[in-house]
Parts: C-alpha cells; sequence; structure tokens
C-alpha cells in the first residue's frame, strides 16, 4: 500500500523534481562538503534561505515553457538581441562542459575508491554510458529513470542522521545567519550561491515542460504554441516547489554532514568528495562511507545527463537546429551529437589531467556571470503577454527573484573585484 502510494505520488512529480535533484550534482556536493568542513553549520542557513528563489526562477522557467511551447534560448532569440542570445549560451556551454568534466572525474573515482579497477576505465565506461543511454532511451522513459536516480540523494540524509550531530548549534547556524565578512567566507558564501542558482537549470526546466507537453500529446513539437490551462500551471508550480525542497534539504545534510564529521575533527582542507568518503570511514563507519560514495554515482548518472541537455537544448535553439530528447537520433542529429560532443569534451578534460576543482572554481565563475543578465531577462520575459499569455508570475515570485537577482550581482561584483589584480591600478599605489 504505501509502495502504491509513493508510486502515485511519484507520477505526479516531473521537470521540476528532476531539476532539483540536478542541482546537487557530485560538484556540488563537494562544495557544500567543502562549506561544511570549513565552517562547520555556519552555513547551513544558506539552503533554506535559498529555497524560495530558486522555486521563483525555477517556476519562471517553467511558465515560460508551457506557455510559449519554446525554449528559453528559443524565447531569448525571438524577444531580444542575437549578441545576448550567443553570450549567454557561450557561457552555459563552457560552463557546463567543464562541471561536466568534474563530474565525470568524481564519478569516476568513487568507482575506483569502492569497486577498484582503473580510474580512466570507469570514466570511459561512464562518459560512453550517459551519450548512449540519452540517444537511445525513449524520453517517457528516460524521464522515470532520470526521476529514479534523483532519489539517490535520499542516501544523505540517511547519512546525516548516522553521525553525531549538535542540534542545538545547527539550529542557532540555520535559524540566525552567521555573517562572516572574511574574504575566504564570502568566496566559499559565493561559492555555494553559483552553485545552487545555475544557469543550466534555466534552460533545461524550460524545454523539459516542453518535452512533457509533446509526451502527453499537448504539442507536436517545439516551437508549437500549446493551450494551457490554469491547473496545468498550478501543478508545475507545485513540481517545482517540491524539487526545490527536495534540493535543499539534500544540500543542508551534505553541509551538516561535513560540519559534524569533518569540521569537528579539525579536517577542513578538503579538495575532491572522495576525500570526504574516505574521512568519514573512521568518524562514522563503513556504511557511512559508502552511502557518501554511492550518492555521488547515483546523482552523477541524473545529472550528467541534465548538464549535457541543457547545452544541447539551448545551442540547438540558438541556431534553429531540431531538438528534442522526445524525437529519436535521425530527427534531431545536431541535437544529439550537441550533448556528445558536451560529455566528450568533459571526458577528455579527465584524460589531459586537467585540476578538476581549479575547473571548478572558474565555472563557478561564469556560472554567476551569466546568472545575473539571465535572471533579469527572465522575469522580464514570465511577465510578458505575448510570451505566457494571461499566466504572468505572482508579484511574490517576481519580488522574490529581483531580490535574488540584486544578491547575486552584489556576490559577481565581490568576486569579480577578487579575481582583478587591483594592485594595477594606479589609485591603490
Amino acid at each position: 500500500m504505501i509502495l502504491k502510494k509513493i508510486k502515485i505520488f511519484f507520477s505526479k512529480i516531473g521537470p521540476g523534481f528532476v531539476t532539483g535533484a540536478a542541482d546537487d550534482d557530485p560538484s556540488g556536493i563537494a562544495t557544500y562538503t567543502i562549506a561544511g568542513a570549513q565552517y562547520g553549520y555556519k552555513l547551513g542557513w544558506l539552503a533554506f534561505f535559498l529555497w524560495p528563489a530558486m522555486v521563483a526562477i525555477q517556476e519562471m522557467c517553467g511558465r515560460i515553457g508551457m506557455a510559449s511551447g519554446r525554449g528559453l534560448a528559443g524565447v531569448i532569440k525571438k524577444y531580444h538581441s542575437k549578441r545576448l542570445l550567443f553570450l549567454s549560451v557561450s557561457l552555459l556551454a563552457i560552463a557546463n562542459i567543464i562541471n561536466i568534466g568534474a563530474d565525470l572525474g568524481i564519478m569516476a573515482a568513487s568507482m575506483q575508491m569502492l569497486f577498484g579497477l582503473n580510474f580512466f576505465g570507469w570514466l570511459m565506461f561512464t562518459g560512453v554510458l550517459i551519450i548512449l543511454m540519452e540517444i537511445i532511451i525513449p524520453y517517457k522513459k528516460y524521464s522515470r529513470i532520470l526521476k529514479w536516480l534523483g532519489l539517490s540523494l535520499g542516501v544523505y540524509v540517511i547519512t546525516a542522521f548516522m553521525v553525531k550531530q549538535n542540534w542545538g548549534e545547527m539550529a542557532w547556524n540555520t535559524f540566525v545567519p552567521q555573517i562572516n565578512f572574511e574574504m575566504a567566507y564570502i568566496m566559499t558564501m559565493i561559492g555555494f550561491l553559483g552553485t545552487t542558482i545555475s544557469p543550466y537549470l534555466f534552460f533545461w526546466q524550460a524545454s523539459e515542460e516542453i518535452e512533457e507537453e509533446i509526451n502527453d500529446g499537448k504539442v507536436k513539437d517545439f516551437n508549437c504554441k500549446p493551450e494551457v490551462k490554469q491547473k496545468e500551471i498550478t501543478a508545475m508550480g507545485r513540481d517545482t516547489k517540491i524539487g526545490m525542497l527536495f534540493s535543499n534539504i539534500m544540500t543542508f545534510s551534505i553541509v551538516i554532514t561535513a560540519a559534524a564529521t569533518l569540521h569537528a575533527n579539525g579536517i577542513t582542507d578538503i579538495e575532491t568528495p572522495q576525500q570526504v568518503a574516505l574521512a568519514l570511514r573512521p568518524l562514522a563507519g563503513n556504511f557511512a562511507y559508502i552511502l557518501f560514495a554511492v550518492g555521488i554515482i547515483g546523482i552523477g548518472w541524473q545529472s550528467i545527463p541534465v548538464l549535457a541537455g541543457s547545452v544541447g537544448y539551448a545551442v540547438a535553439e540558438a541556431f534553429g537546429f531540431k531538438e528534442g530528447l522526445s524525437k529519436n537520433f535521425k530527427k534531431a542529429k545536431i541535437f544529439y551529437v550537441i550533448i556528445a560532443i558536451a560529455t566528450i569534451v568533459g571526458l577528455v578534460m579527465n584524460l589531459l589531467q586537467i585540476n578538476i576543482m581549479s575547473a571548478l572554481y572558474y565555472a563557478a565563475v561564469i556560472n554567476g556571470i551569466a546568472a545575473v543578465p539571465l535572471i533579469a531577462i527572465i522575469i522580464k520575459l514570465s511577465d510578458d503577454e505575448r510570451i505566457v499569455g494571461k499566466f504572468k508570475t505572482s508579484k511574490k515570485n517576481r519580488l522574490i527573484a529581483w531580490i535574488t537577482f540584486g544578491f547575486m550581482l552584489i556576490s559577481v561584483l565581490v568576486m569579480l573585484g577578487q579575481l582583478l589584480p587591483m594592485e594595477k591600478f594606479a589609485i591603490f599605489r
């Protein structure tokens, strides 16, 4: 009976849940773990602070896709300048490919840690299989696979309760935000922010809402304006809330697990999630160590297709190619080739032994920069009757999104201020 209820509930959730789960990709797990290891519970408040921001922005993206029948890049192409379109798509592609490379490397290292064998063997196996899954498996079945894989993140809630937590300190830091103006803290906070609110999530959800409409027979293809009912918009909003809440609960669980084990034992210099899993072994036992590594592998299988898929949608829409996971390879060859290329380039990054953690830092910078103008554009698009008709975004969500825009803009300015060598400017001499 319980299993039946779970299946019924699961059948009602869709792109919002998949998008939320994909936000906690292996590189995101690395970022949240580093935050917990370095600052304990002090950054845990960000997980819940960012929930309404994620809901507001992702709901706007879903609304744009559902009401217009176009993906986000397609809508930008029609209503904004090509320069802005290609800048956004270029930044998205660069950041996503770096993230794909990092995620593949983290997954392969985790598989090697658990099962032995060669790192490069696991790397090739993972990259090739992900490409084949996206090309071969029909969308209806593939969307279900992505939802079930998203549940693999649940292991982090279990791990969080397996370790000894200081519940009082955790509650205080969660509900009374601790702001530290030391630059290391600010940069860690910005990395947390950039990892949580990322452009690939914007592009993915808008396009997946259309894929669902195609799957349900409401439209034949992308760029066909559907007939949308208010109850469908409401259901999409509910799905998005659930997905983003799930994402942030997982984020919080990862932070507090690292805080209670690594930070509490003075282990603050963490470079990879594998180091975290290995550190958990003596501190929380074999089961916690295995769960942490399994979570990385499981969500990697879910999030890499989302990263590569969002590049495929954005580039295909920008250049007018046929797109969609609901199409077979013959009907959308270039779309699938773009997905394959994005995954292969990420794979090659590992073969060239590029420093993945450094690459992730620069990916966060690019994501942060790209997100700021995109948030402003999304707010405008979701309030434009030509695009969403009568389904304009609520004033509450617009306000939350504008606050997020301001917060992200300040973060980017601080980030850029750190990247620029200020001693070069005469005023600082």
